[in-house]
């Protein structure tokens, strides 16, 4: 509504009282004791003012609706106190404005895409249940870029770092044993590529998240040589093994019955890891130990948001004092007029 259009009914409307924030909102209580005091100060002009004895006869006493016409002074009155009450409890509007901005984390995932990662202690096995809390660990990251490194007997970048987190989890969806073709498990490689990825990286943050799980076996860089390089860096190191102990199926027999084979895991290299990187070891062995591994790191690896409020307040108790000042200048009109008793005056 135009703060210029005052003489417009709409100013009085429920809907827009209700809208407004008052300042001063006792006197509001204070317009209900304004017909009050117009009642009380009748009362006692009614007990206390002096009365003349008049004789008429019965004909002459008659009442007529024009004789309310003297009332208009005192209504007038009444809504100009009402409508001085209304501008001091300061109706108000405020628009605030909230501007939130982070400066984001670097997180590389390196994933370990290795033959035994089809072992399937987790279901369906350890690869498909890594993807799939990677995909829930990217879609809580707000403003983050995250890239993607993938590695078995070799390593290389799949996923640069991106805040495109539909094309994160595209890339995500394409992985699969076949994408190289060396075998075993190179840990040491992984961590070189996840380096040259970040070394060049602005942000305070940088963070890798290390998934395997099995000892390193291939590449020509040593695990603890790799992660020293990367911790030179600045990059904090999570490891995350994943994993039983014992028997464990790994794939199905003739009839369709799960084959049941011997696994080891060797924790000593992923713990070192994570301590060089100044981060931390987990040790994950179903799915759900997996998915809270990654809610963990997700807790610690959170930017600090910054956040600045502009509140925009606009009065509107002019609006209402404009009213009173007619109604008191329509009052003070009638006063000098034929419908004041100027008797009871």
């Amino acid at each position: 509504m135009d703060k210029d259009t005052w003489l417009s009914p709409e100013w009085f409307q429920i809907s827009t009282l209700q809208s407004f924030a008052w300042e001063n909102p006792l006197f509001l209580w204070l317009v209900i004791g304004v017909p009050l005091l117009f009642l009380l100060r009748w009362l006692m002009r009614l007990r206390f003012n002096q009365k003349l004895p008049v004789a008429v006869t019965q004909k002459d006493l008659h009442v007529s609706p024009m004789t309310l016409v003297r009332l208009l002074p005192d209504i007038f009155l009444m809504m100009a106190l009402a409508f001085i009450l209304v501008a001091l409890a300061r109706p108000q509007k405020t628009n605030e404005k909230v501007e939130q901005w982070t400066e984001g984390i670097d997180i590389m995932i390196g994933l370990d895409i290795s033959q035994s990662m089809q072992i399937e202690d987790f279901l369906p096995n350890r690869l498909e249940a890594a993807k799939s809390v990677a995909r829930d660990f990217i879609d809580g990251r707000l403003q983050d870029r995250i890239g993607i490194v993938v590695f078995s007997g070799d390593a290389f970048s799949l996923a640069p770092l991106t805040t495109d987190y539909t094309l994160l989890k595209s890339y995500l969806d394409e992985i699969n044993f076949d994408m190289i073709e060396n075998r075993g498990t190179a840990i040491g490689s992984a961590l070189a590529v996840v380096t040259n990825r970040m070394s060049e990286s602005e942000t305070k943050s940088k963070v890798c998240i290390l998934i395997s799980d099995g000892d390193n076996t291939a590449g020509n860089i040593d695990p603890i040589t790799a992660a020293k390089l990367a911790a030179s860096f600045d990059i904090k190191i999570y490891t995350i093994v994943v994993g039983k102990e014992g028997l464990v199926p790994y794939g199905k027999d003739f009839f369709g019955r799960p084959n049941m084979i011997e696994n080891t895991v060797d924790e000593t290299t992923m713990r070192e890891i994570a301590k060089i990187g100044g981060g931390e070891f987990f040790r994950a062995a179903d799915n759900k130990a997996l998915s809270q591994v990654f809610a963990r790191i997700d807790q610690f690896e959170k930017a600090e948001i910054k956040e600045t409020r502009f509140k925009d307040t606009s009065d509107y108790y002019y609006i209402y004092l404009q009213w009173a000042i007619a109604f008191f200048l329509v009052w003070l009109a009638l006063k000098s007029s034929f419908i004041s008793n100027v008797l009871q005056d």
